[in-house]
C-alpha cells in the first residue's frame, strides 16, 4: 500500500513538472531570490534546493546546470529545459596604466554592455550596468549615443560582479550601479540584483558598500526610499539651473529641479541617509560662477555630498573637461559654503573607461 502511494505521488510530481516545463521557458536569471524559492516550491521540491541553486548561480558562478553536482540529475535536466541558464562572454578587455580594467560583455541574445573594475590596495570596486545601452540621451555621455537595447535581468547584473571576481581572483568589496543605463528605469530587476549581491550566503557585499546612481528619476527615488536595505543613493545632477540641466539631460525636462529636491529631502527624512550629487564639470556649459552659486543654493537644507567629476572626453564630441584649477575653485568654494565635497579621482581615461565609450568604439 505504501509502495503504491509513493509511486502515485511520484507520478503526480513528475507530471506537474512536465506542465511547468511546457508552460515556462524563462531564463533562471530573470528570477529574484523569492522567485527561485517559489519555482522550487511549485515543483514540489524541498525548500533547501532554492539556496543550492542560488549558490551555484551566484556564489560559485556556475556556467551550466551540469556543474550543480549536489542537485539530482533529473532535477538539473528539468531546470535546464524549463529555465535556461546562460552566462555572458567577455568580448573585449582594456587595462589602464592605473590598473583599471574595462570590459565589454555580450549576452546570449547578442546584447552587449560594459563593466569596470577599479582595484586598490584594500578594496575592489565594480561599476556595473543596469541596461544594455540607455534611453536617457544625456549629451555628455557616450552611452546616450548608443540608444537603449534592453533592460538587464537581475542575474545579468550580478554576473558582472561575479565575472570580475573570477577574472581578478579577488573578492569585490564595493559596487556602484553607474555604468550603462538608468537603474530606476529597470527598478525591480536592479533591486533584485542588489539583494542577491547583499545576501550573506551569496556575494555578501554590505548594503552600505552598494550604490545606485540615477539621473534623478523621481518615482524611482520615492520607491528606493521605501526598501528595507541601507543601499546608498547617488544622483547625477550636473546642473542646478533648470535651463542648463534641460540642455544637458533632455529626457528629464519633465522632472523639475524643485520637485527633485523635494523628493531627495523626503528620501533623507525617511531613511536618515545622506545621498551624493554627481556633478561633471564641462567647459563653457555648467562651470560658470552662476552655476556654482546655483549648486550651493540647491544643496542648502539637503543631507548631501557633492562629487565633482573630471569629465572623460568622448572622441568626436565638442564637450570638454574644465581645467584642474576650475575644479579646485569649485571644491574650495563649496567647502567655504559648508557643502560636503570631494573631487573624484579620474581613472581609466587611457582605455575609454567612461560609460558607453568601449561599446561605442566597438560598434563603429
Amino acid at each position: 500500500m505504501l509502495h503504491q502511494y509513493i509511486n502515485s505521488a511520484m507520478f503526480h510530481v513528475k507530471h506537474r513538472h512536465a506542465r511547468i516545463i511546457r508552460a515556462m521557458s524563462k531564463p533562471i536569471k530573470s528570477f529574484n531570490i523569492e522567485g527561485v524559492q517559489d519555482l522550487v516550491s511549485e515543483a514540489g521540491l524541498p525548500s533547501f534546493r532554492a539556496m543550492q541553486i542560488l549558490t551555484w548561480l551566484y556564489a560559485k558562478g556556475a556556467d551550466s546546470y551540469s556543474e550543480m553536482s549536489n542537485l539530482p540529475k533529473a532535477m538539473r535536466d528539468q531546470l535546464e529545459e524549463a529555465y535556461p541558464l546562460s552566462t555572458p562572454e567577455i568580448v573585449m578587455v582594456n587595462e589602464s596604466r592605473d590598473g583599471t580594467r574595462k570590459y565589454l560583455i555580450k549576452f546570449d541574445d547578442g546584447a552587449t554592455t560594459e563593466m569596470v573594475a577599479l582595484p586598490s590596495d584594500d578594496r575592489l570596486t565594480v561599476c556595473a550596468s543596469s541596461q544594455s545601452g540607455c534611453a536617457m540621451k544625456c549629451s555628455f555621455c557616450a552611452t546616450g549615443q548608443l540608444g537603449l537595447t534592453r533592460n538587464l535581468l537581475p542575474g545579468e547584473i550580478v554576473d558582472q560582479i561575479s565575472m570580475i571576481q573570477k577574472d581578478l581572483g579577488r573578492r569585490v568589496t564595493n559596487v556602484v550601479v553607474m555604468g550603462q543605463g538608468e537603474p530606476f528605469a529597470n527598478f525591480e530587476n536592479v533591486v533584485a540584483a542588489l539583494r542577491i549581491l547583499n545576501h550573506p550566503k551569496l556575494l555578501n557585499i554590505g548594503a552600505r558598500h552598494i550604490t545606485v546612481s540615477t539621473c534623478g528619476v523621481i518615482r524611482g527615488i520615492e520607491s528606493f526610499s521605501k526598501i528595507d536595505e541601507q543601499f546608498t543613493l547617488a544622483v547625477s545632477l550636473h546642473a542646478a539651473r533648470q535651463e542648463v540641466r534641460d540642455k544637458l539631460m533632455p529626457k528629464l525636462t519633465g522632472q523639475r529641479l524643485d520637485t527633485l529636491k523635494h523628493a531627495l529631502s523626503k528620501y533623507s527624512n525617511l531613511t536618515g541617509r545622506r545621498f551624493s550629487f554627481e556633478y561633471s564639470l564641462m567647459k563653457g556649459l555648467n562651470d560658470s560662477d552662476e552655476d556654482l552659486q546655483a549648486l550651493i543654493d540647491y544643496c542648502a537644507g539637503l543631507l548631501c555630498h557633492v562629487n565633482l567629476i573630471p569629465l572623460n572626453e568622448i572622441p568626436g564630441s565638442r564637450i570638454s573637461p574644465v581645467a584642474p584649477k576650475v575644479m579646485n575653485h569649485w571644491a574650495e568654494t563649496l567647502e567655504r559654503n559648508h557643502v560636503a565635497v570631494s573631487i573624484r579621482k579620474s581613472r581609466g581615461s587611457d582605455i575609454a573607461a567612461a560609460c558607453g565609450q568601449l561599446a561605442l568604439q566597438q560598434s563603429k
